[in-house]
């Protein structure tokens, strides 16, 4: 076997593995079915006490395509539950100093009181949901018998996001009740990354979402959660994690909030890393583990690896991991800091160091290396780790198979691209056919990624 197809072997070994086996692992890999659905008028979902209805997916399109389920309904007049959810509060802060001042002056039982006054006043853990923008979503909705209107396509009543744009957020999609006699709006609430790949969001999941959502709203002192907030079935499971459940929060016995004060985004509690772990055992190290199972030979095969190990793959590994773990950080930081520049612009800015930086410098880094299959190894190796840093950093826990598969590819393309560059690559012509083929592979998969077919 000639030794690029060794290489190329590896290669698709190494992506498998680093790839593949850490999405088994550590996170849950989802294969997202969706339906198209063919009938017209398909099952629609009412509420008690009213005689509109919603259909339980949200379409990109005008079509019943089974793709965003509806997971948050919240009974309550539309003005309040909209001003509750998008108001920041900043109207209220100058009235919250003074009251700050004038405990100041009062005894210390007084201010312990005053200061639970401030904090029932505020209704909020500190976080507000804020506008969003995104991508235009369907929602199907009747008025009911009797309203004179058959059902039609709505858009979204407004949007809201809590998180940052170049990370991780909460998405949420609001839609009012199509009858101005009944008080509902509908949500479609998950979670979702910005991909440096797709320069696009890219939803994670649904169920941390309208956790967060129906915690919000729990959290509020007028609701009662044991009597208006429930979950109910309305069998739209299927999409990403989404279970078929809906959370229902009644808030027309509750007092409404006041103008200013918003609805604050709870924090949710993380398990204790204690909680994971168990009885300590006695038991050998890892080293002494390793050690007794080495037989003389694999002391003679890592010994030569060892010795095969040069400064450039410790180069080429941090310089791999510091460009595409710079690109999210270089995201994060200009859309906190530089507020003047939109989001294409810092998409136009950044982009070119995942597209052409990595493997530019990649190739460059890997010229002074001898081994083909070190420097292969060493690139799809970092490259995968950098993957897993990233997704690591943004708390993302539930991964598509498609996106595993464009992952994959990935690491395998720029495994090519440093083999190609090796010195035992290039001793007969720097053109060759591991270069090629992975700066080929490259360009067709990021290519194929923006277009939409990965």
């Amino acid at each position: 076997m000639r030794r690029s197809h060794v290489v190329a072997v590896a290669l698709v070994v190494v992506a498998v593995l680093f790839i593949g086996g850490p999405s088994l692992l550590f996170a849950d890999s989802v294969d997202e079915q969706v339906t198209e659905e063919t009938q017209e008028t398909p099952e629609l979902v009412s509420l008690e006490d009213s005689e509109s209805e919603f259909w339980r997916f949200l379409s990109p399109t005008e079509e019943f395509r089974e793709r965003s389920p509806i997971n948050v309904i919240v009974r309550g007049e539309s003005e309040d539950v909209l001003q509750a959810m998008s108001d920041r509060g900043d109207g209220d802060w100058e009235e919250i100093e003074e009251v700050e001042e004038e405990v100041e002056e009062e005894a210390p039982e007084e201010i312990e009181n005053a200061t639970v006054l401030e904090e029932e006043h505020r209704h909020a853990t500190g976080i507000a949901w804020g506008e969003a923008a995104g991508t235009t979503r369907y929602a199907w909705l009747n008025p009911g018998e009797g309203e004179g209107e058959d059902g039609y396509w709505a858009t979204e009543s407004l949007q809201l996001e809590e998180g940052d744009y170049y990370g991780q957020r909460y998405h949420i999609r609001l839609y009012e009740s199509p009858n101005p006699d009944d008080e509902w709006i509908a949500m479609q609430a998950h979670t979702e990354h910005f991909d440096w790949f797709t320069l696009r969001h890219r939803v994670d999941g649904v169920e941390a979402a309208q956790s967060k959502v129906e915690q919000d709203f729990m959290n509020l002192p007028s609701v009662d959660n044991e009597t208006d907030v429930r979950r109910i079935h309305i069998d739209n499971a299927g999409p990403s994690d989404a279970d078929g459940w809906a959370t229902v929060v009644d808030l027309t016995s509750m007092v409404v909030l006041p103008a200013g004060v918003g609805l604050a985004a709870g924090r949710g509690s993380r398990r204790s890393v204690a909680e994971s772990i168990g009885k300590e055992r006695t038991r050998p190290s890892e080293e002494e583990s390793l050690e007794r199972g080495l037989t003389d030979v694999d002391r003679q095969r890592l010994a030569a690896a060892y010795d095969r190990l040069e400064a450039g793959h410790l180069v080429l590994v941090f310089a791999i991991l510091a460009l595409f773990l710079g690109v999210r950080m270089g995201g994060l930081l200009l859309e906190r800091r530089a507020s003047f520049l939109t989001p294409h612009m810092i998409a136009a800015l950044l982009y070119p160091v995942i597209a052409v930086g990595i493997p530019v410098a990649t190739y460059l880094i890997a010229r002074g290396l001898t081994s083909r299959l070190d420097a292969a190894i060493a690139a799809a190796g970092s490259l995968s780790l950098a993957i897993w840093l990233d997704y690591g950093l943004l708390g993302v826990d539930v991964i598509p198979l498609d996106v595993v598969f464009q992952r994959a590819l990935v690491v395998v393309a720029l495994g090519l691209i440093a083999a190609g560059a090796a010195k035992r690559a290039t001793r007969e012509s720097r053109l060759n056919d591991l270069l090629i083929a992975g700066v080929a592979m490259w360009v067709l998969v990021l290519v194929g990624t923006l277009l939409g077919y990965l």
